[in-house]
């Protein structure tokens, strides 16, 4: 039974890999290339050997013994000597089996076994391991203390490879679970070869200086390796510097490792070389720590305990520039002075290389300067802490003086808890507490006494939960106390209060348990102590260890095992990552990423993606690599009905002035955007189309110095590279637009300003070549000469990228499938796609491995499934939808998985979440190709899958299925899920690449039909519309059956549906008329007091039908709608957003609208039968407003007019007619009525509301303005009079005359109609006609 994990380290003294950047720069006289060989050819020995088994049996020790038979020497694999193993006395979590290898060795893997044909055997241990059999780490893997799967019987053995290689000399093995039918039983093996390395004491004093063979060298490659251990937290391990200003450092700061290097910087500030890396934490722990550098020019690798961290520096230089030296363990002596007050180096290194060079080897052989150290060793001098352990259930007992009257203890604790109880006794005649609350120190004493109680409170510090060791001492007295953080003696906290003690004799650490008068406001620790003193005496720890003095539960001693859970950090996209002892989670506040290590994007990827949310144009976030590195950003949306623009913004202002500039001495404008490079060349790369708008206004100015000659300016593209052609051309073609189109102001030239006019002349066009946008940089070099000026435009970059959003393929065969590279989703791994199917299961995608799989699938009509393994075995997680899902509209999957939860999501209404195990694997390791569409070629999906996205990276679906059987590229049927965003009657109409909404037959614009069509009437302004066959949709039964019988044109109405808004401050006017060949006709007009009112005569009445709809003045400026019906008789009306009201024709009337034959908008001009009522009282002098969404029986008139050439049919229009989005929405607060309106005015006794602004002061101008009142209302009277006379000499019923245009009769196949708005000169009007526009 064998369970697999990665290799180990293979070298004893390094391990990295070398990018392949560096090959082209290793000479094979190179020493780093030699030395590189002879690592790669040490690794290629297998590091397998079996160290247990040779060794004697005093190499083996335990905690107890259950008898001689079984003691720890006969624990060797496969052995059967005495008991047949090892076993404890008792079998509980305090017991162990060490081994001691005799010297460092490399460890590659470790074996186990129960007692030799016994019922006795470990199901479950750790492994701990150290150099000197104190101090001991344990074996970290995926970021836990991690715990070894055992053995299920006594024969088998089980064999782990460690991921994580380790060297020690001692190894312990500490068992938590056993068999339930025996007792702990165990025999071991250890593989892994022999170790050996050069070391350095460096005692903090001392450095070892690496001397150069020439003062000053140039470097462009660096390859730094070292191992190091110490127990402080601040220290430069290795400095060089160079006169110039270049630096390289690598120093603790805070149990943490700093990297600064700084290739150059310039004295004006404008380059700034300094670059700072930081990784790791807790390195102060007095293990072993690797750490490699590797440079090329400017990308660097950092690699600290195999965790590699890839970097470009700062600046724009590639080289290092040292002089002299590079010093190790500290800053050198001779040079610039140290400043930051920096600490030496104290601790031990090993196996330091610089490019090639060993240094440890050269110190030994004193071939390196050495001289700053008092004593020189080559062995690592041990420090003798002892560290303890706790738990939340742990407490470690202690003994003290007792009936003494002064306290006095002191320890170190490090944790990353807030909260904790750090210290606590029972005084004779009261308590002490020392707690952590809220990251700071808290001191209680309560002193009770039969004459009074006191108590004393003391706190100070904050933060201290970072997971440094911090020091607390306090020293309390008679009458005194005072509490010292971090031996800070000049910011201890006393207190003098009235204060008695009489000690215990016993204090508690790390926990306290038992019943009490006063119990302490924390019971338990998460964390480490060490250097615990208690009463003023150091606490011999090895003796609690023995169990001579004291008492512990649960305690680890000798041993810190404190975890920094946020190193390295799984909180992506700037994440911040906050932990407790056992966990982390992540802020993902302001990053724009959500989940529970900020991993999926909270924007969408695209404008396309917008849009299909039912999103309108307007500024949007997106994030077109989803989870990928790049960082959201604000582009324009710009929904159009056939494409969406998405347009990343410039900060180049339009024509941006230009001189004094020439060929020596260009003019170079720098044009940033309103998103990073990386940015924009990612939305670029996976657009379909872009374009990018580029103009050179020029007076007096050349550009390309065409057409031969060298350009006088340029323009930069994406890959920094120079082009010479400018908008409307093309690469390799020196030419502008007028150029392509052979139209440039003087023909001997291919750009206007070339021609070097003193005009102003320009040069525009659109750069569409996507490889080279978008522009960065345009360097303008004519424009010193006196009178030399121009003017650089450079537009925002305009994409559409509709690509991504619709990448299909349709599934024809169970079988059929597609694949693709193995999926890297080691730690955090997301999934989404749509899909649409008829059938009931199907597996999506499965990637495998030897163990680990992921797979997501369709188990049944309503069941979706995401399942998985990273090691912990099989884990699924389910959604049910409440309806089918193979309904063959499309559907949503989102899944993630990553260290802290697995997520499945589907259709954004239905989710599922499972917690990642505490302790477990945490990488998904696969390498098996990537399947889509089927799983081992079983339960095989049928249907389309598009859109499809595996950590921020879309997959391309429709190329890979262009070359598979069973597998078509694309997938039709998208308006069955998407249709319904067609609003207002439009039409979904399927594309290749998605759909589009069909608004022809309605009286919307947009992409989704939704926005208003609405134009601006002056006076005079009508629109005509030739209903003919088009109004057919509301003819009666018996009049499409006879429809054959009749002319197109010829068509009876039972029913009509109409729409429209209006905005007007103008009454009386005719809004919309619908006339006949009879005398039929419909009207809807404002009155003379602003009301609305529709009129229908259909014949069989005296008089037309009238309904007045409202009786408020609707010309009051505002928006209103009208929706109106009519089925044979009856008639509903909608105004506004009020109900609907029904109104019902006269039984004497007709249901029938005769032979229909125009349609007006604004105005009445027919050559037929008009209604004189509407004539006389509502046509002049026409509508002037506003009118959209105009619809009558399922034709747009005003959309029409709008739309199509002037005077083609069937529509046309006379007068000034402009597109406007006025009127487009109803009042959404109702006018008041004229009941409840305080500001009404009846007819009678009227008076206006007083106002200030036009008051005119007592005695001035009075009289004159009394005066000018009597003439004004005896002007009025005379008009009036005027008016009406006219007005009764001229009225006429029927028709009236107009001018026809020669050749207009009914030979030529045209109404008069038509020829009256094709005239020449439509506004000359007979003077028989008896109508008088005034």
């Amino acid at each position: 039974m064998f369970s697999i994990f990665s290799p180990p380290l293979l070298s004893p003294s390094l391990s990295f890999l070398l990018p392949l950047f560096y090959l082209p720069v290793l000479s094979l006289s190179s020493p780093l290339l030699f030395f590189i060989l002879y690592i790669l050819s040490f690794s290629t020995d297998k590091c397998d050997e079996a160290l247990a088994s040779p060794l004697p049996h005093t190499a083996f020790t335990s905690s107890s013994v259950f008898s001689n038979g079984y003691a720890p020497g006969y624990a060797k694999l496969n052995r059967r000597g005495g008991a047949g193993g090892w076993s404890p006395l008792d079998s509980d979590h305090y017991q162990w089996l060490q081994v001691d290898l005799g010297s460092r060795k490399q460890v590659s893997a470790i074996a186990t076994q129960g007692r030799y044909s016994s019922s006795d055997w470990t199901t479950r241990y750790r492994l701990l391991y150290s150099d000197t059999g104190r101090n001991w780490k344990p074996y970290h893997q995926d970021g836990n203390i991690w715990a070894f799967s055992g053995n299920s019987n006594s024969e088998s053995a089980v064999r782990h490879e460690l991921q994580q290689g380790i060297v020690a000399r001692f190894l312990r093995l500490v068992p938590l679970d056993w068999s339930e039918e025996g007792r702990i039983g165990l025999r071991i093996e250890v593989y892994g070869c022999s170790y050996w390395a050069d070391v350095i004491n460096f005692d903090g004093q001392g450095v070892i200086s690496y001397r150069f063979k020439v003062k000053k060298m140039k470097i462009i490659k660096d390859v730094i390796a070292l191992r190091f251990k110490t127990s402080e937290s601040e220290g430069v391990i290795l400095h060089g510097e160079g006169q110039q200003g270049d630096y390289i450092t690598l120093e603790l700061r805070k149990a943490k490792l700093l990297l600064q290097i700084n290739l150059g910087s310039n004295q004006y500030g404008s380059i700034l070389g300094h670059t700072s890396v930081t990784t790791g934490s807790l390195l102060d722990d007095n293990h072993w720590h690797s750490v490699v550098i590797e440079r090329y020019r400017r990308n660097v690798n950092f690699t600290l305990d195999r965790h590699t961290q890839h970097f470009r520096t700062n600046g724009e230089f590639d080289h290092l520039d040292l002089d002299y030296e590079l010093s190790f363990g500290g800053m050198p002596y001779s040079g610039k002075p140290v400043g930051g007050g920096r600490k030496n180096f104290k601790g031990c290194m090993e196996s330091i290389n610089y490019n090639g060079d060993n240094i440890t080897d050269l110190a030994r052989r004193k071939k390196l300067d050495t001289s700053s150290f008092r004593n020189l060793s080559f062995s690592c001098v041990e420090t003798h802490t002892f560290p303890v352990f706790f738990n939340a259930t742990s407490f470690l007992q202690l003994p003290g003086r007792a009936n003494h009257n002064t306290v006095s203890v002191g320890f170190q604790f490090r944790t990353w808890n807030p909260d904790g109880l750090l210290l606590f006794s029972n005084l004779d005649d009261g308590t002490l507490e020392i707690s952590l609350e809220d990251g700071k120190i808290v001191v209680h004493i309560n002193v009770t006494k039969v004459t009074r109680n006191s108590r004393v409170d003391l706190s100070s510090g904050s933060g201290l939960n970072d997971g440094q060791w911090h020091a607390i001492r306090l020293v309390a007295k008679e009458n005194f106390a005072m509490l010292t953080i971090d031996g800070e003696e000049a910011s201890a906290v006393r207190s003098t209060s009235p204060l008695v003690i009489t000690t215990g004799g016993t204090y508690h650490l790390g926990g306290y348990f038992l019943q009490t008068l006063f119990p302490p406001s924390q019971h338990s620790f998460q964390g480490c102590m060490q250097a615990i003193l208690v009463d003023d005496q150091p606490a011999d720890l090895h003796a609690v260890e023995r169990g001579t003095i004291g008492a512990f539960e649960n305690v680890s001693l000798d041993m810190c095992a404190i975890i920094d859970r946020c190193m390295p950090n799984h909180c992506e996209h700037g994440g911040r990552c906050k932990q407790t002892w056992d966990s982390f989670s992540c802020s993902c506040d302001g990053t724009g990423y959500t989940g529970a290590t900020c991993h999926t994007s909270i924007y969408e990827p695209s404008c396309e993606a917008y849009k299909h949310l039912g999103r309108s144009s307007d500024t949007y976030w997106i994030d077109p690599d989803g989870s990928g590195p790049l960082g959201p950003f604000k582009v324009n949306c710009n929904m159009t009905e056939d494409n969406v623009w998405t347009t990343v913004m410039n900060n180049l202002p339009p024509k941006t002035t230009v001189t004094g500039s020439s060929r020596e001495r260009r003019t170079v404008l720098q044009v940033n955007y309103s998103a990073s490079m990386d940015q924009v060349t990612a939305i670029t790369t996976s657009a379909e189309y872009c374009e990018q708008q580029i103009a050179y206004s020029c007076r007096m100015s050349r550009l390309l110095n065409t057409p031969d000659g060298t350009p006088y300016t340029w323009w930069v593209g994406r890959g920094s590279e120079k082009h010479f052609y400018w908008g409307g051309s093309g690469p390799g073609i020196q030419k502008c637009a007028c150029g392509i189109d052979r139209n440039c102001t003087d023909p001997k030239y291919d750009c206007n300003c070339d021609a070097d006019h003193k005009q102003w002349r320009e040069d525009s066009g659109l750069l569409i070549y996507k490889e080279h946008l978008p522009v960065s940089q345009v360097a303008v070099g004519d424009t010193n000469r006196p009178g030399s000026e121009a003017k650089l435009t450079v537009g925002p970059n305009a994409y559409v990228m509709w690509n991504n959003y619709w990448n299909a393929a349709s599934f024809t065969t169970p079988s059929s499938y597609l694949h693709f590279a193995t999926f890297q989703g080691e730690t955090s791994a997301d999934i989404s796609f749509y899909f649409k199917t008829s059938a009931p299961y199907g597996v999506f995608l499965e990637n495998l491995g030897n163990t680990d799989f992921i797979r997501l699938e369709l188990k049944s009509p309503r069941v979706v499934s995401f399942s998985f393994d990273v090691g912990n075995g099989p884990v699924e997680l389910t959604v049910n939808s409440a309806t089918p899902l193979n309904d063959d509209q499309w559907h949503r999957i989102i899944a993630e998985r990553n260290v802290k939860e697995a997520v499945l999501q589907l259709d954004q209404a239905y989710r599922a979440s499972q917690l990642a195990p505490a302790q477990g694997h945490t990488r998904l390791e696969l390498f098996s190709q990537l399947y889509v569409g089927a799983a081992g070629g079983q339960r095989g999906f049928l249907g389309c899958i598009r859109a499809l996205r595996m950590n921020g990276i879309t997959l391309d679906l429709e190329e890979r299925a262009k070359v598979t059987p069973g597998v078509k590229p694309g997938c039709q049927g998208h308006c069955t899920s998407y249709g319904m965003y067609c609003r207002n009657g439009g039409k979904c109409v399927e594309k290749y690449n998605g759909y589009l909404c069909d608004c022809n037959a309605t009286a919307y614009d947009g992409p989704f039909c939704t926005r208003d069509v609405g134009g601006f009437f002056e006076a005079g302004t009508l629109i005509k519309y030739n209903l003919g066959h088009e109004a057919v949709a509301g003819a009666s039964k018996s009049a499409r059956l006879v429809t054959y019988q009749l002319t197109p044109q010829e068509v009876n109405l039972t029913k009509e549906e109409l729409a429209f808004s209006f905005s007007t401050s103008n009454a009386p006017a005719v809004l919309m008329y619908v006339s006949s060949k009879t005398q039929d006709y419909l009207a809807v007009v404002l009155r003379q007091n602003g009301s609305l009112q529709v009129r229908y005569n259909l014949g069989g009445l005296r008089e037309p039908f009238a309904i007045d709809v409202d009786q408020r003045n609707l010309a009051n400026g505002q928006p209103h709608s009208i929706n109106m019906s009519r089925v044979e008789r009856s008639i509903t009306i909608q105004l506004d957003h009020y109900p609907p009201v029904s109104y019902t024709l006269p039984d004497a009337s007709d249901t029938q609208l005769n032979l229909v034959k125009t349609l007006f908008l604004g105005k009445v001009f027919e050559t037929g039968h008009v209604d004189p009522v509407v004539i006389e009282r509502y046509n002049t002098p026409g509508f002037v407003g506003c009118l959209s969404r105009v619809q009558f029986n399922g034709v747009a008139p005003l959309k029409s007019a709008l739309r199509t050439p002037a005077a083609a049919w069937p529509v046309s229009y006379q007068g000034k007619l402009l597109e406007s989005n006025c009127g487009a929405s109803p009042l959404t607060i109702p006018p008041m009525s004229a009941a409840t309106d305080p500001w009404h005015l009846d007819n009678t006794d009227a008076e206006f509301p007083f106002n200030e602004e036009r008051v005119i002061p007592d005695g001035v101008n009075r009289d004159s303005a009394i005066i000018g009142g009597i003439i004004a209302v005896v002007i009025f009277t005379i008009l009036c009079t005027l008016v009406f006379l006219i007005r009764y000499m001229f009225r006429h019923k029927g028709t009236y005359h107009t001018n026809e245009a020669k050749g207009s009769g009914e030979s030529a196949g045209e109404s008069a109609d038509t020829a009256i708005i094709g005239t020449d000169n439509p506004e000359t009007i007979d003077e028989s006609k008896k109508e008088w526009f005034i």
